[in-house]
Protein backbone atom coordinates (compact mmCIF):
# COMPACT_ATOMS: atom_id res chain seq x y z
CA UNK A 1 0.00 0.00 0.00
CA UNK A 2 1.45 3.57 -0.76
CA UNK A 3 0.93 6.60 1.64
CA UNK A 4 -1.76 8.16 -0.23
CA UNK A 5 -4.25 5.27 0.20
CA UNK A 6 -2.97 4.74 4.23
CA UNK A 7 -3.97 8.18 4.57
CA UNK A 8 -7.50 8.33 3.01
CA UNK A 9 -7.95 5.05 5.14
CA UNK A 10 -7.05 6.15 7.99
CA UNK A 11 -9.32 9.62 7.65
CA UNK A 12 -12.27 7.41 6.48
CA UNK A 13 -11.62 5.36 9.97
CA UNK A 14 -11.31 8.24 12.04
CA UNK A 15 -15.13 9.42 11.39
CA UNK A 16 -16.17 6.17 11.65
CA UNK A 17 -16.05 6.44 15.79
CA UNK A 18 -18.21 9.30 15.35
CA UNK A 19 -20.64 7.18 13.53
CA UNK A 20 -20.71 4.47 15.89
CA UNK A 21 -21.44 7.00 18.71
CA UNK A 22 -24.40 8.25 16.76
CA UNK A 23 -25.68 5.21 16.42
CA UNK A 24 -25.42 3.94 19.95
CA UNK A 25 -26.49 6.88 21.40
CA UNK A 26 -30.18 6.02 19.04
CA UNK A 27 -30.00 2.57 20.39
CA UNK A 28 -28.89 3.27 24.12
CA UNK A 29 -31.20 5.60 25.35
CA UNK A 30 -34.47 5.91 28.15
CA UNK A 31 -34.59 6.11 31.52
CA UNK A 32 -32.81 2.59 32.13
CA UNK A 33 -29.16 3.59 30.21
CA UNK A 34 -26.27 3.80 31.81
CA UNK A 35 -25.04 7.08 31.36
CA UNK A 36 -21.64 6.09 32.50
CA UNK A 37 -20.88 3.54 30.66
CA UNK A 38 -22.29 5.47 27.64
CA UNK A 39 -19.75 8.27 28.86
CA UNK A 40 -17.04 5.53 28.86
CA UNK A 41 -17.65 4.46 25.37
CA UNK A 42 -17.83 7.83 23.64
CA UNK A 43 -14.68 9.36 25.71
CA UNK A 44 -12.63 5.66 24.33
CA UNK A 45 -14.04 6.03 20.82
CA UNK A 46 -13.60 9.60 20.61
CA UNK A 47 -9.81 9.00 21.54
CA UNK A 48 -9.26 6.16 19.06
CA UNK A 49 -10.57 9.02 16.16
CA UNK A 50 -8.90 11.71 17.53
CA UNK A 51 -5.59 9.81 17.54
CA UNK A 52 -6.50 8.25 13.90
CA UNK A 53 -7.69 11.91 12.46
CA UNK A 54 -4.00 13.19 13.87
CA UNK A 55 -2.11 10.42 12.48
CA UNK A 56 -3.94 11.17 8.90
CA UNK A 57 -3.17 14.59 9.21
CA UNK A 58 0.38 14.21 9.83
CA UNK A 59 0.61 11.60 6.57
CA UNK A 60 -1.55 14.05 4.38
CA UNK A 61 1.59 17.05 4.19
CA UNK A 62 0.05 19.10 1.79
CA UNK A 63 -2.64 16.95 -0.23
CA UNK A 64 -5.86 19.31 0.82
CA UNK A 65 -8.27 16.34 -0.17
CA UNK A 66 -6.63 13.82 2.45
CA UNK A 67 -5.76 16.81 4.50
CA UNK A 68 -9.84 17.97 4.64
CA UNK A 69 -10.82 14.40 5.39
CA UNK A 70 -8.20 13.79 8.38
CA UNK A 71 -9.98 17.34 9.79
CA UNK A 72 -13.53 16.53 9.42
CA UNK A 73 -12.39 13.35 11.48
CA UNK A 74 -10.67 15.60 13.71
CA UNK A 75 -13.53 18.36 14.47
CA UNK A 76 -16.13 15.55 14.84
CA UNK A 77 -14.49 13.40 17.13
CA UNK A 78 -13.63 16.65 19.58
CA UNK A 79 -17.17 17.44 18.94
CA UNK A 80 -18.32 13.78 20.23
CA UNK A 81 -15.66 14.17 23.38
CA UNK A 82 -17.27 17.67 24.08
CA UNK A 83 -20.41 16.45 24.46
CA UNK A 84 -19.34 13.59 26.64
CA UNK A 85 -17.65 15.95 28.78
CA UNK A 86 -21.58 17.78 29.31
CA UNK A 87 -22.55 14.69 29.83
CA UNK A 88 -20.53 14.13 32.52
CA UNK A 89 -20.69 17.54 34.20
CA UNK A 90 -25.12 16.77 33.77
CA UNK A 91 -24.34 13.65 36.01
CA UNK A 92 -22.32 15.57 38.52
CA UNK A 93 -24.53 17.91 39.25
CA UNK A 94 -27.70 15.85 39.36
CA UNK A 95 -25.46 13.84 42.04
CA UNK A 96 -24.69 16.99 44.24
Amino acid sequence: MNKSKVTTILGILSILPVIVSIIFFYTERGPNADIYLLITIYSVLSIIGIILAVISSWMSKGRISKLLIGLIGLIANLAVLFFAFLLLLAMGISEA
